[in-house]
């Protein structure tokens, strides 16, 4: 798209709010992009409540985007509802804009941070291991099996077996049914398993094998208890398994500091 020169300022007292917009890099989801950059400037206060935004031609002209990015980034903070639409008049800061709950790839920079998602899945799994245990189907049940062979190969290869392992947990929450606790772990996929920790803890482990057959037999106790229908005894197993591996990334945590 041909860049367009920046837009003479409309008003005066419009300067600063005009002036956290610029032309945005071709490489990223432009209307994203721009949807970070709102949420940004509102959730720190730059963007005050009952600020008007820009209007589209405004911003059009000052990002160098088309007017459908700007359409899609308007919705998607109005979704988020930190942003309010007035018909003819404009898009304005919500009075209370609340931050909706994310978590970013970048944002996890530490096994501290990865250790702190861990802890906010370990209640959602303990229970999805409760309900799988009192709702699974057969075929549910062959499913997480599946996925507890799955890891059993991956380990007999020499691999850390996390896509695997992630299958696993993803296996049980199937079993709950209630799609829910699926979507959670999915939103949260990428992290409850992270590959570079996994790595970096079979790495600094003495005995790799060793350290890989422990965590699958804690696997093992979970499929135990769900596939005998005791959903107390598979809350434990679950937690006894989440716990165990803060533990281990704790400790890892500990030797970086």
């Amino acid at each position: 798209m041909t860049r367009l020169p920046p837009l003479a300022r409309p008003h005066a007292d419009r300067g600063d709010t005009l002036a956290a917009f610029r032309p945005l890099p071709a490489p990223r989801s432009l209307s994203g992009a721009l949807v970070e950059r709102l949420t940004s400037d509102i959730t720190s206060g730059k963007l005050p409540p009952g600020s008007r935004l820009p209007t589209e031609q405004e911003m059009i002209a000052t990002t160098c985007v088309s007017r459908t990015v700007v359409r899609e980034a308007v919705a998607a903070l109005r979704a988020e509802g930190l942003v309010v639409t007035r018909q003819g008049v404009g898009a304005f800061v919500a009075a209370a804009p609340r931050r909706p709950f994310r978590i970013e790839g970048g944002e996890l920079h530490s096994l501290r941070e990865v250790i702190e998602v861990m802890e906010l899945r370990t209640g959602v799994e303990i229970e999805a291991a409760g309900l799988a245990a009192e709702r699974a189907s057969a075929a549910g049940l062959a499913r997480i099996g599946d996925a507890y062979e799955a890891v059993d190969r991956a380990i007999g290869r020499g691999d850390a077996g996390v896509d695997q392992d992630f299958a696993f947990h993803r296996s049980i929450a199937e079993a709950t049914e209630n799609p829910q606790f699926v979507s959670f772990l999915e939103y949260l996929g990428r992290f409850i398993i992270p590959r570079q920790t996994i790595h970096v803890a079979v790495d600094r482990a003495a005995q790799r094998s060793a350290y890989l057959a422990k965590i699958q037999r804690e696997h093992r106790d979970i499929l135990d208890a769900v596939r005998a229908g005791a959903a107390a005894a598979a809350r434990a197993a679950m937690r006894r398994h989440l716990l165990n591996s803060r533990k281990r990334y704790q400790s890892l945590a500990e030797l970086e500091t």
